[in-house]
């Protein structure tokens, strides 16, 4: 992942400062700080281990709580002084229970946040869901709802009613993600098709 040899641990007197990011929805959770042990233990574990300034001593974040920051990528910056960390979080990252210590939400931004509903009601299934309803119905009849979303958008953009346009607009993207759940697929996917078209032209 990185060379340990080429950081600058001097600077700060021993210790770099580590930045650290949920690797799926970019929100940084803290802010902590490493020495050169906690580095070696942190890329040997793949769970992060920060220096403690004031108990002077290592300590796992999660090691008492659960909440574990399991690492998936670490990059150092310009200048080999402070590290930006790629995490995938098992829960809440601050002591007080709050996803970040910056007192965020630890949420996906843009597009993915439907996608990660989605997701979550069909890992699960909630009494009433209509997005349940819509998975338990199979694919030909979450198929067709796509369709019919798609030709009443096509309708609605023939008027000038924006906010009848943006409804179904919506009812659209919603129904598309619905079916690449149930098929099994994601948007990064989808994206990862559009990017290899793009860099093909």
């Amino acid at each position: 992942m990185i060379d340990i040899t080429k950081l600058d641990f001097k600077k700060s007197e021993g210790l770099i400062p580590c930045i650290v990011q949920d690797a799926n929805t970019r929100v940084v959770l803290m802010l902590g700080y490493m020495n050169e042990e906690a580095l070696t233990k942190t890329l040997s574990e793949k769970r992060l281990t920060f220096f403690s300034r004031t108990k002077k001593r290592l300590w796992t974040k999660g090691e008492t709580s659960g909440n574990f920051l399991n690492l998936l990528d670490v990059t150092a910056d310009c200048d080999n002084d402070t590290l930006l960390f790629k995490v995938n979080p098992t829960g809440p990252s601050c002591h007080t229970g709050a996803d970040t210590c910056f007192n965020e939400k630890n949420e996906e931004l843009g597009i993915n946040f439907l996608e990660t509903i989605i997701q979550e009601r069909k890992n699960n299934p909630k009494e009433g869901s209509y997005t349940n309803q819509l998975l338990n119905s199979g694919i030909n009849k979450v198929a067709q709802k796509v369709g019919e979303e798609a030709v009443e958008l096509v309708i609605e953009a023939k008027d000038n009613n924006k906010e009848l346009f943006l409804g179904e607009a919506a009812d659209l993207m919603y129904h598309y993600q619905v079916l690449l759940a149930a098929k099994g697929f994601s948007l990064k996917e989808v994206v990862a098709v559009l990017k290899s078209r793009h860099l093909k032209k």
